[in-house]
Formats: C-alpha cells, structure tokens, sequence
C-alpha cells in the first residue's frame, strides 16, 4: 500500500518569511493580533512589521489571540478534503493555548475522517526556533521521508532547539507577566538588559543580565558556544523585534566564532513580538540542551 499524501503545517508564530512557506508548500495556521482593537491575520492581511513595531513604539494597545479549536478544524479540514494528511507542528504549550486547540480539532475530524490523519506535536518552541525545528521537518520531507519518520525525529530533537534572546526594552515583557515591575524598572535606569531563553517545558526563562546591548548581543553568541556542543549546525535562524543590524550583528559573530555561514534573517511576527516588543533579537540553532 503507498504511503497517503501529507502536508506539514506550522502556525504563524515560526515567523517564517511568506517566500518560504510558497517556496516549501508548508501550510500555516493563523494566530491573529489586534492593534487598537484592530484584528489582523496574516493569512487575509498584508503585514508591515516595521510599521507594527514603530505603532508599539508609540504605546499601541496590542493584544494577540490564539487559535480556537473551530479555526484549527476548519483549516486542517480543507487537506483532509483532499485526502492529504496533516503534520501540525504547533507553537509552544507553554506560551499559548493553541495546540491543545489543535489537539481537540484533530479528534473532532477523526469522526469525519477515520482513514486520515492530523499528527499534531508540541514543538516546545518559538518564532524562528519552532522556524528551524519545521525547517529540518521540511528537508527531511523534501528527502523522501514519511510522516511518521518526520514525526519520531521532530519529537527526538525538539529539545535540542536552543532559543537564546535579549530585549531591548524590559517593560514588554512586564506588561505580559514574564519579568516584575521593579525588575523591570531597575533595568531601564541602569541599562540591564536580560538574556533569556525558552526551557523544556516551552517557557520563557530569563538566565542572566548584562548591562548594555552590545553585551547583550555577545552574550547570545556565548550562550550558544555553552551549548552547541558536539552538535554540527549547517545554518542557523536569527528572528528580531525590527533591529535588523542588530541581528545583522549577531550574524557575523556566529559565523566568524562557529565558521556557520547559511543562515536566515527575519522579523519577529507580531503574534510573539506583541510581548517581546522592538529590540528583541533571537538566536536559534541546535545543542547539546537548552
């Protein structure tokens, strides 16, 4: 019997550029956002991300919404159609009710579709790093490989997907319960600026502070030699809160301290950048741990 059809499926939240996902026939699944009580999906909406981050920067009231169990359904439904299986890979538990909302559609379309799968993993990532972790699904499905064998590696190496990321500015992350308000304060009047990362369990951990940005932007590149380990990385992903020399920056250093050259570049979305806020630069790349 020949293997079924399948499509692997990531949600907005891998901050892929639109060029990747045409280019990879993957599908996304939309989380919207508002921005003074107005709803944006990049599905249906052209997305300026500089003029989003320059709105923040002027103390919009931005708000973002997870995907609901009828929005998963409706969307893995249009492949099942088809007679295409689904690999989802979703955005972190840990940060967002999305993929128990995907798990719940996945067993609602069982009853419709018993032949037919929507495999729906739990990435424990982010932005760019649930990016890196969909891009390797992506080659290995480009290679010939089938559902089930992209399915056991994503699970296998998920928690090698290291996320090492500084902000700019402390008060975003306050706003969305991840740092407290004196720390945040503190930070702002004696110039510390918080490396953070995303844990095993999908969460946002701050690690260590440094006082000043460029010693932040360092101090990502060294948190990644603490961690790279034995592993062999042929690119890594950077994602950034509309500083792109910034992330520029972190490019170089990574590539003359690890001789690593491929890489991508983009923005943090506004479905994630909405509580990181502008000045956050993130770098991705597989290790040893998180």
């Amino acid at each position: 019997m020949s293997e079924k059809k399948f499509v692997i499926v990531t949600d907005t939240n891998a901050d892929f550029p639109d060029e990747y996902l045409k280019n990879h026939g993957l599908g996304r699944l939309c989380l919207s956002f508002s921005v003074n009580g107005k709803t944006f999906c990049a599905d249906k909406d052209v997305i300026d991300e500089h003029a989003f981050y320059d709105q923040m920067r002027a103390g919009a009231d931005v708000k973002t919404m997870q995907v609901n169990p009828e929005q998963a359904k409706s969307y893995f439904e249009q492949y099942l159609k088809d007679g295409i299986e689904v690999l989802y890979l979703a955005f972190s538990s840990g940060l967002s009710g999305s993929y128990n909302s995907a798990i719940i559609a996945a067993e609602e379309l069982k009853e419709s579709y018993p032949d037919l799968r929507v495999a729906v993993i739990d990435t424990l990532c982010a932005s760019l790093g649930q990016g890196l972790l969909t891009h390797y699904a992506v080659t290995m499905k480009e290679a010939g490989k089938s559902l089930d064998e992209i399915a056991s590696w994503v699970e296998k190496n998920k928690l090698h997907l290291c996320h090492m990321f500084t902000v700019d500015d402390l008060n975003h992350l306050y706003r969305g319960g991840r740092v407290s308000k004196t720390t945040a304060m503190l930070g702002t009047v004696l110039n510390i600026k918080p490396l953070l990362h995303v844990d095993d369990e999908g969460k946002l951990i701050p690690l260590s502070k440094v006082r000043g940005r460029k010693q932040s932007l360092i101090g990502l590149v060294n948190m990644m030699e603490e961690r790279i380990g034995s592993y062999h990385n042929e690119l890594f992903f950077i994602s950034h809160g509309d500083c792109l020399e910034d992330a520029k920056f972190v490019a170089a250093e990574v590539q003359k301290r690890f001789g690593i050259q491929k890489h991508l570049i983009n923005f943090v979305g506004p479905t994630i950048g909405a509580h990181s806020g502008p000045g956050t630069v993130a770098l991705f790349f597989l290790g040893e741990k998180r």
